[in-house]
């Protein structure tokens, strides 16, 4: 004991690789001996560290891993991987314990705010945290929020140099990682009107030129005040409209609503661009129709008539593509079931308006502002909203990564969601009859904001380090540009966000393919499997979907692909059914698509090499809408597209048997003899809706071997209703093919590169 603290017995060591040299890291992390692995990085050099905690009990554990393979004959060494990966060990100091971005490691004696990851303690040890708040005032550090505990780490922001942070072996001895604190809204949204105004004044100065036919978010809201200084650079007069002239295109609701959309739409959380520096590349503008009026609303039935006027406003302009974001909604009795807007989403993104296919994003809606002091349990009863539950929408609900709470300003109040959880606000799809085959939603989730519980129970409230910032729709000198946003219209303005830089990217991408790849990009966090998990701790894979899609997409994921992920592409066309010669409608095409695999790579790494596989298929269906039951003849959807992959035990024809020994009927049960390795949603599906995506995993031997995807039509209205001559048509549809494997250093995408000769997005063959 020193200065009345528990002194940390042990060692912090850092294990270094040469550049470019995998470190075999896994190896470090020895749970029975109680070495922990805290953090792994590569630093400019392309140097792997690995930084370990090794108690003084068990550092002759580690030195007995090192000395066996010193002593042992060459060629029979243990830990052979290990050791040879290893160029230089050494004490670990707090900059070894940075994960973040090298450049934004602070000077010395620079007071910052940092984001402490601490380990979990050993039996026996006291809490980290409480180490390491007994320890500010001698050190002359300040704790400045609430614990946010995960499975092995727990995280605290702390205000305080680096000196300060590294000055006892009893705080360094329990962190596992330090980065630099994420700026949170209330930094800016609670600045003088001044103040944020010179913020924005700066922000403006470093935004680029848009391109006059750059891609547009259209706005479906309640008018956008376009004169602030943010939209000025995007928005000109004629990106303002409204559904009735009288209106006017501004936004005149309560404090705003579709200027704030707006924000986030061009902008994203403005609390990460002002974070940053440098110029900002606008990708993309905005146009606003002003479909909500509160003082003339709309009788209810007419939302599918207005919607459909609405878009075919903004589509004066050819020129600019689209992604159309709609944040209003309706009760949620239907349940799922289609009604007249929702059929009108799913017939403007089919194309049976003006013949033009559309991507559509609408959020799936908000729970009760004083039902939330009943999350999650509430969440689950509260169903999406009209028109959310349409097919061929992106349904978009709520999630949060916003947990930390200003203990300072809001001391005793803790997060209503932890970290990765679904969003207080967010609705779900859990209650809607399971006897329909109804689509899983929402499609993904966004961030959607956070609320806080205060101390001793009681309503929830919006804490503004919780919340998202956005532009307000009131500015005039004297009064602050920024305001704080969350729930789910939030969420679909992000979302609308990355489409709309994903179309201006990839300007010849269909809709069916950029929703696909919405989908494609997102995955679960750890709070979402945990809360998908059934009394036996087995993910429930309709609670999983029903409540958060297929998860947060993924930026990186969504515009790039590394060496050792590969992204394959097929935009295509099918006819689902046809006339046979007795007379009779039956299915028609199989489409087989043939996967450039880099076989050779694959056979190359070790036989038990863990790989994924994620596959995506995005069509649209037009739509059946009626009281007529869902039976297989006044079914909802036109048609259904389905997915089949080879197995590894199957040549193409074998396959092509296999696709045919059945008339493709949804409920149809194939057996699954040779099939191999594991599919996370199951082998079968998920079948509902009109975008379905899988994650395969398996072994590199088993993926080398699976060399074709079929794409292939089930039972729709087109085939059970002869007389509506749809039966000769033709439908779109994306099928999107990932892999990715578990080292940087394996490269995937240059053999395909080669054989293709072009860049990613590939062409399937």
């Amino acid at each position: 004991m020193g200065n009345g603290f528990y002194e940390s017995p042990g060692l912090t060591l850092s294990f270094e690789s040469d550049p470019h040299f995998p470190l075999a890291f896994e190896s470090l992390d020895l749970q029975k001996s109680k070495i922990q692995l805290l953090s792994v990085i590569t630093d400019g050099e392309n140097r792997t560290i690995a930084t370990i905690r090794v108690p003084d009990d068990k550092v002759a554990t580690l030195l007995k891993k090192l000395e066996a393979y010193r002593d042992a004959v060459p060629g029979k060494r243990d830990n052979r991987k290990l050791v040879e990966s290893i160029a230089d060990i050494k004490l670990a100091t707090l900059r070894e314990l940075w994960t973040d971005d090298v450049d934004l490691y602070p000077a010395a004696n620079t007071e910052i705010a940092w984001e402490v990851w601490l380990r979990r303690p050993e039996k026996g040890e006291p809490l980290p945290s409480e180490r390491v708040r007994a320890s500010e005032t001698d050190f002359g550090y300040e704790v400045i929020s609430n614990d946010l505990a995960f499975v092995d780490r727990t995280v605290l922001l702390i205000r305080g140099t680096r000196e300060q942070l590294a000055r006892g072996a009893e705080v360094l001895g329990v962190i596992a990682e330090v980065r630099k604190a994420k700026i949170t809204a209330d930094f800016y949204s609670t600045l003088s009107a001044a103040d944020q105004h010179a913020i924005s004044a700066n922000l403006i100065a470093r935004l680029g030129q848009l391109d006059a036919n750059a891609p547009a978010v259209g706005l479906l809201d309640t008018g956008v005040n376009h004169g602030h200084p943010l939209l000025a650079p995007v928005m000109s007069d004629a990106d303002v409209q409204a559904l009735k002239p009288a209106w006017g295109g501004h936004d005149t609701y309560q404090q705003g609503h579709g200027t704030q959309m707006a924000g986030l739409a061009i902008y994203g959380d403005l609390t990460d661009v002002l974070s940053s520096d440098g110029p900002i590349e606008l990708t993309h503008g905005v146009q606003s129709l002003k479909l909500y009026h509160a003082p003339d609303p709309h009788r209810p039935e007419l939302y599918g008539t207005v919607t459909i006027e609405g878009i075919s406003r903004l589509e004066v302009n050819v020129a600019r593509r689209k992604v159309y974001c709609i944040a209003i909604t309706a009760d949620a009795r239907d349940k799922g079931r289609p009604s007249s807007w929702s059929a009108a989403i799913d017939n403007l993104a089919f194309g049976e308006v003006n013949s033009t296919p559309r991507l559509i994003l609408i959020s799936a809606g908000n729970t009760g502002l004083f039902d939330r002091v009943l999350y999650p349990s509430y969440n689950e009863t509260a169903s999406v909203q009209d028109p959310a539950q349409a097919w061929n929408a992106l349904t978009v609900g709520g999630y949060t990564e916003r947990a930390l709470i200003d203990a300072t300003a809001n001391p005793g109040w803790t997060a209503l969601a932890k970290a990765g959880d679904l969003a207080p606000s967010s609705t779900t799809s859990m209650t809607w009859p399971p006897n329909m085959k109804k689509p899983f939603k929402p499609d993904i989730v966004m961030e959607a904001g956070n609320m806080g519980s205060p101390p001793g129970g009681g309503d929830p409230d919006f804490l503004p380090e919780l919340q998202l910032l956005t532009i307000n729709n009131e500015f005039a000198a004297g009064v602050a540009p920024f305001v704080e946003f969350h729930d789910t219209s939030a969420s679909v303005a992000l979302a609308a966000n990355l489409a709309a830089k994903l179309i201006a990217r990839y300007p010849d991408y269909t809709p069916e393919t950029a929703r696909g790849f919405m989908v494609h990009s997102a995955r679960w966090t750890d709070a979402m499997l945990t809360r998908a998990r059934d009394q036996h701790g087995k993910i429930d894979t309709t609670r999983l979907l029903r409540t958060f899609g297929h998860g947060v997409p993924n930026p990186e994921m969504l515009f790039y692909s590394a060496q050792n992920n590969l992204t394959l592409v097929a935009e295509s066309t099918m006819q689902p059914y046809f006339l046979n010669e007795d007379g009779a409608l039956a299915s028609r095409d199989i489409n087989f698509h043939a996967l450039p695999w880099p076989r050779d790579a694959l056979l190359a790494l070790p036989f038990d090499t863990s790989i994924e596989m994620r596959v995506t298929l995005s069509y649209f269906i037009e739509p059946s809408p009626g009281e007529r039951g869902w039976d297989r003849k006044y079914g909802y959807p036109s048609h259904g597209l389905r997915f089949k992959v080879v197995r590894p035990t199957e040549d193409i024809e074998q396959f092509k048997l296999r696709i045919n020994a059945h008339d493709r009927d949804d409920d149809y049960d194939e057996d699954h003899v040779g099939e191999t390795g594991t599919w996370e949603l199951g082998t079968g599906g998920p079948t509902n809706g009109s975008v379905h995506s899988n994650t395969w995993h398996g072994t590199a031997a088993d993926l080398a071997n699976r060399s074709h995807i079929a794409v292939h039509p089930i039972l729709g209205w087109w085939r059970t209703r002869k007389r509506e001559n749809r039966y000769q048509n033709s439908v779109r549809y994306s099928l999107i093919v990932s892999i990715f494997t578990p080292s940087a250093d394996v490269d995937i995408y240059t053999p395909v590169a080669i054989e293709l000769g072009i860049d990613i997005p590939v062409e399937i063959q």
